[in-house]
């Protein structure tokens, strides 16, 4: 009998946690008696009762939870990795803590695993919440696939069903500072994609925050894409054809007028101009340099303090 195990990484979900469990227990009823469950639970340093929230639910459905609790916060795609460590199934799904993605869709995802499929993607079409949060979520899926990954779905997504070998691979990649879920596409496995409406958080507030957004946008872009360095060495040039031919300007000026006085407002600007792409170019080489450093360093990804 094949096994399926959800990983679900927790940060603050103590309020989410026996609802969330129900929900999925209940969802079993769509799969039939044909499959097995196992629920690996992430308590990614939690900072309020998750943990014994999770043990409270491990109780009342014994033999179905493991808890994996880790020292501290590592963030939700190592946290991701540590449940992929543990889980033992022979396929995997992944989903939020929080019910935003629906686990209905899994047996439908389930069905396209039988058929073959090594990954299957809970594509987001439509997002029930509105505002900024959406729109940010648009810009990031948007620049990841024109600059990064042209086959990810557009939308994103952070919901889906694997197979054994595409998790085996993702551990054996010991990626750092990276994106578990476009990692699964960029191993090149054929995928297919199924669409849904993400739902509003009924239960607490996100600890998704606009801080933690830009560090994903960051480390996804130059996890998977070389195009902010092409794009210094792009400026640099276009800026070095400038300035050579600024120059042979100021030469013509100074051998036509000997007597013109010196543009201090042209030089300001030039200076400036090139200083701040200076930095820039700087911060974006900086970005590359210390995520070789952090590989380089080899430290774990996660500790865990106890499994349960």
């Amino acid at each position: 009998m094949p096994k399926l195990s959800v990983v679900i990484p927790c940060y603050y979900n103590e309020e989410n946690i026996p609802v969330t469990v129900a929900e999925l227990v209940a969802n079993e009823a769509n799969f039939g008696p044909e499959v097995d469950f196992e629920y690996v639970f992430v308590n990614d340093g939690s900072g309020d009762d998750t943990l014994g929230a999770l043990r409270r639910a491990q109780a009342q459905y014994p033999g179905r939870l493991r808890i994996v609790d880790l020292a501290g916060n590592v963030g939700s795609y190592n946290a991701i990795v540590a449940g992929l460590a543990y889980a033992t199934g022979d396929c995997l799904a992944i989903i939020t803590a929080d019910l935003q993605d629906p686990p209905a869709l899994m047996a439908q995802m389930y069905g396209h695993w039988q058929q073959g499929f090594k990954l299957v993607i809970g594509n987001r079409q439509e997002r029930e919440e509105t505002g900024a949060g959406e729109r940010l979520a648009k810009v990031f899926h948007w620049l990841m696939k024109r600059l990064a990954l042209r086959n990810i779905p557009d939308g994103g997504f952070d919901y889906a069903l694997f197979d054994r070998q595409v998790a085996t691979e993702i551990l054996k990649l010991h990626e750092r500072n990276s994106n578990v879920f476009y990692l699964m596409v960029w191993l090149g496995f054929a995928h297919v994609s199924l669409p849904y409406t993400r739902r509003k958080r009924q239960i607490g507030r996100s600890r998704w925050t606009l801080t933690k957004k830009i560090t994903l946008l960051i480390d996804s872009l130059v996890s998977f894409s070389f195009v902010p360095i092409r794009a210094i060495s792009v400026v640099g040039l276009g800026l070095g054809l400038l300035a050579f031919l600024y120059g042979l300007y100021v030469i013509v000026l100074k051998l036509v007028h000997p007597n013109e006085p010196a543009g201090w407002t042209t030089l300001m600007v030039v200076l400036l101009f090139v200083s701040a792409f200076q930095m820039i170019a700087l911060g974006v080489i900086g970005e590359y340099v210390w995520r070789g450093l952090d590989a380089a360093r080899n430290r774990p990804l996660y500790v865990v303090k106890e499994v349960l």
